[in-house]
Protein backbone atom coordinates (compact mmCIF):
# COMPACT_ATOMS: atom_id res chain seq x y z
CA UNK A 1 0.00 0.00 0.00
CA UNK A 2 1.03 3.42 -0.90
CA UNK A 3 2.25 5.99 1.79
CA UNK A 4 -0.15 8.98 2.03
CA UNK A 5 0.74 12.23 0.42
CA UNK A 6 0.83 15.34 2.18
CA UNK A 7 -1.98 16.10 0.19
CA UNK A 8 -3.81 13.18 1.47
CA UNK A 9 -3.31 13.56 4.83
CA UNK A 10 -4.84 17.34 5.17
CA UNK A 11 -7.55 15.96 2.94
CA UNK A 12 -8.53 12.99 5.08
CA UNK A 13 -7.98 15.74 8.29
CA UNK A 14 -10.44 17.93 6.82
CA UNK A 15 -12.82 14.99 5.41
CA UNK A 16 -13.03 13.91 9.10
CA UNK A 17 -13.66 17.09 10.77
CA UNK A 18 -16.94 17.30 7.76
CA UNK A 19 -17.99 13.80 9.02
CA UNK A 20 -18.26 15.19 12.61
CA UNK A 21 -19.89 17.95 11.53
CA UNK A 22 -17.33 19.99 10.91
CA UNK A 23 -16.29 20.49 15.06
CA UNK A 24 -14.36 17.76 16.44
CA UNK A 25 -11.86 16.89 19.41
CA UNK A 26 -8.43 16.69 18.78
CA UNK A 27 -8.17 13.27 19.95
CA UNK A 28 -11.05 11.93 17.57
CA UNK A 29 -9.42 13.77 14.74
CA UNK A 30 -6.12 11.70 15.73
CA UNK A 31 -7.95 8.70 15.50
CA UNK A 32 -10.37 9.29 12.47
CA UNK A 33 -8.18 10.36 10.05
CA UNK A 34 -5.11 7.78 11.40
CA UNK A 35 -2.35 10.23 12.47
CA UNK A 36 0.37 9.39 15.25
CA UNK A 37 0.39 13.03 17.71
CA UNK A 38 3.28 14.27 16.11
CA UNK A 39 1.26 14.04 12.54
CA UNK A 40 -1.78 15.04 14.33
CA UNK A 41 0.63 18.60 16.10
CA UNK A 42 2.36 19.42 12.58
CA UNK A 43 -0.76 19.73 10.15
CA UNK A 44 -3.42 20.92 12.57
CA UNK A 45 -0.90 23.87 12.76
CA UNK A 46 -0.05 24.18 9.07
CA UNK A 47 -4.58 23.57 8.71
CA UNK A 48 -4.98 26.72 11.01
CA UNK A 49 -2.39 28.50 9.69
CA UNK A 50 -3.97 28.24 6.11
CA UNK A 51 -7.65 28.94 7.12
CA UNK A 52 -8.75 26.09 7.06
CA UNK A 53 -9.54 25.12 10.16
CA UNK A 54 -10.04 27.36 13.15
CA UNK A 55 -9.71 26.48 16.92
CA UNK A 56 -12.48 26.42 19.39
CA UNK A 57 -12.48 26.77 22.81
CA UNK A 58 -14.92 24.98 24.67
CA UNK A 59 -14.40 21.96 27.95
CA UNK A 60 -11.08 22.08 25.57
CA UNK A 61 -9.73 23.00 22.43
CA UNK A 62 -11.72 21.81 19.38
CA UNK A 63 -11.08 22.08 15.64
CA UNK A 64 -13.97 23.36 13.68
CA UNK A 65 -13.65 23.36 9.50
CA UNK A 66 -13.84 27.16 8.09
CA UNK A 67 -15.62 27.54 5.16
CA UNK A 68 -11.81 27.34 2.98
CA UNK A 69 -11.63 23.93 4.17
CA UNK A 70 -15.01 22.97 2.65
CA UNK A 71 -13.60 24.68 -0.57
CA UNK A 72 -10.79 22.42 -0.16
CA UNK A 73 -12.62 19.21 -0.05
CA UNK A 74 -15.07 20.25 -2.62
CA UNK A 75 -11.84 20.47 -5.19
CA UNK A 76 -9.83 17.46 -4.14
CA UNK A 77 -12.87 15.56 -4.74
CA UNK A 78 -13.34 17.06 -8.52
CA UNK A 79 -9.56 16.46 -9.04
CA UNK A 80 -10.23 12.99 -7.92
CA UNK A 81 -13.66 12.79 -10.23
CA UNK A 82 -11.62 14.23 -13.17
CA UNK A 83 -8.95 12.03 -12.63
CA UNK A 84 -11.02 8.62 -12.36
CA UNK A 85 -13.37 9.81 -15.86
CA UNK A 86 -9.83 9.93 -17.58
CA UNK A 87 -8.54 6.59 -15.86
CA UNK A 88 -5.34 8.72 -14.58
Amino acid sequence: MARRTHLDIIFDMLLTIQQKGGLIKPTHLLYGANLSHQQLKKYSAELVDKGFVVVVEKDSDWFQITDKGHLYVKKIRDMREFEDAFDL
